[in-house]
């Protein structure tokens, strides 16, 4: 399917399976080279990182553990680009180090908080994981450590990421077709 209808929206595939695959694997690699001596606590933002996070940890051979955050900066409607809260984290992160994973950085906004917020918790390391980034969008400097695509400013659906609740469960990463 190169086009598929989403709610009211068209979307054509950007990105297949096939690639996301390939380059999660490759960046699997690339962690359990610089994290060989480490157990890791992955940190999987909730709810669009779910399968990037399911496959990137399937694709490691190392002792890992993870966890499953949800982060609180809505007031209302709108984001307030604060923190308020990390739902969800019972693990002592202290002196370990920590692998942040999400699908899609966007303004860097939410993630530098999320960062400020792990860090009162002193753990040894923080490491950025990341499906998706959109670097021309980026309001903050962040150090993302792993990336597996840099894409432009549009509105994508699939392999985690939804639109309006709908979407998630699509295999490849497909993006709105303008009108």
């Amino acid at each position: 399917m190169d086009k598929i209808q989403v709610r009211d929206r068209e979307f054509t595939i950007s990105i297949p399976e096939a690639k996301i695959l390939q380059r999660v694997s490759e960046v699997a690699q690339q962690i359990q080279h610089d994290l060989k001596d480490e157990h890791p606590l992955f940190i999987s933002v909730l709810n669009g990182s779910f399968v990037f996070a399911a496959d990137l940890l399937r694709a490691l051979d190392m002792p890992c553990e993870i966890a499953f955050v949800r982060v609180a900066s809505y007031d209302g409607m709108g984001s307030t680009g604060k923190v308020k809260q990390l739902l969800g984290l019972k693990e002592n992160i202290e002196g370990r180090t920590v692998v942040v994973v999400e699908d899609i950085i966007d303004s860097g906004l939410t993630m530098k908080q999320m960062l400020e917020t792990l860090r009162q918790q002193g753990p040894k390391d923080i490491r950025i994981a990341s499906l998706l980034v959109k670097p021309g969008n980026l309001k903050v400097d962040l150090d993302i450590d792993y990336c597996c695509f840099k894409i432009p400013n549009d509105f994508i659906v699939g392999y985690g990421l939804d639109y309006d609740g709908e979407g998630r469960n699509l295999r490849n990463i497909y993006t709105v077709v303008e009108e």
